[in-house]
């Protein structure tokens, strides 16, 4: 049970555009770019994709008097996850206003499409945003492999075991059924692999 909340806190599903970018910068051609760059885009997507994002949801569940259990509830995820969107938008307009490379942008947009089918979804059925995190490292993985010419399958093996084993987590701790996981993992899997190849080949 301990094992199950350290990987849930661990791999939490708003650090995944971060993880993303921080793998651009330390694997790919990317990293020769200006440490100052470098730093303000992190900062940037740190902002909108983690920080507000978490501390608006904090502020909503102890204005609310929820405990994160009561949070997590079907019925009580709606303005989470409108939040989530709002800050997700807000960084990708600032992006374009700044003209961010492709790649950033390109990131930001799967983020944000698979928020929105979560809205979508959450209308009536509870879906792992935990494993649309998930999906999507292993989605952008894929499609930056492409993008970059590289062979990911060591990468996407040591990402798909902790997949299995986040959901697994998920499924011990009761938040999710085995279909929830699986069915958060293709979301974010097929938004992120498919908005990220669209933009590069929209923008190149």
């Amino acid at each position: 049970m301990r094992m199950a909340k350290f990987l849930s806190a661990v791999l939490s599903p708003f650090y995944a555009p971060l993880w993303i970018v921080l793998g651009l910068f330390t694997f790919s051609y990317l990293r020769m770019l200006p440490f100052v760059y470098k730093a303000y885009m992190l900062g940037m997507i740190y902002i909108f994709t983690v920080l507000i994002p978490r501390t608006g949801i904090n502020i909503f569940r102890i204005f609310n008097k929820w405990t994160h259990l009561q949070l997590s509830n079907r019925e009580h995820r709606h303005l989470p996850y409108i939040l989530t969107v709002i800050s997700y938008a807000t960084c990708l307009v600032l992006m374009t206003h700044i003209k961010a490379a492709m790649f950033f942008k390109g990131i930001v947009i799967a983020a944000l499409i698979s928020q929105l089918v979560c809205v979508v979804v959450n209308a009536w059925w509870k879906i792992s945003t935990h494993m649309v995190g998930m999906g999507g490292l292993v989605g952008a993985l894929i499609a930056f492999s492409y993008i970059f010419f590289f062979n990911p399958a060591i990468p996407v093996c040591i990402l798909i075991l902790l997949s299995g084993a986040l959901g697994t987590s998920r499924i011990i701790l009761r938040q999710h059924t085995v279909a929830q996981v699986f069915v958060g993992f293709a979301v974010g899997f097929a938004c992120t692999m498919f908005f990220i190849l669209y933009n590069w080949f929209v923008d190149f």
